[in-house]
């Protein structure tokens, strides 16, 4: 069976929606803007470790419930990567479409 299809777009809004659901939810307070740029995790980031841990598992519930991919976001290899997949949107976004490109390579 393979997987259905994402886009960037698609993926871009499910990370911002975990993003503001996380910071909502932490009372922390939403950016103005949040894109591709908008920095998650590291110095000067909206998140910290706890807070990061929170969004990854709303992210793979999402993407489970909405897109039927079934993703481990945080794992060895997502930890020791030279450039923090973590650290904005759009890395995060960059990493999100090589899981799934792979997953579907399986298929």
């Amino acid at each position: 069976m393979t997987s259905p299809t994402i886009n960037r777009t698609d993926l871009i809004n499910l990370v911002i929606t975990s993003l503001r659901d996380v910071l909502e939810q932490s009372g922390r307070p939403l950016p103005e803007t949040i894109n591709e740029n908008t920095l998650l995790f590291g110095k000067g980031a909206l998140l910290d470790s706890l807070a990061l841990v929170t969004m990854v598992v709303n992210l793979e519930q999402r993407l489970e419930e909405e897109h039927e991919l079934t993703l481990t976001i945080a794992d060895d290899r997502a930890m020791s990567q030279r450039n923090s997949p973590f650290r904005s949107v759009g890395t995060l976004v960059d990493y999100l479409e090589q899981l799934i490109h792979e997953e579907q390579s399986r298929d």
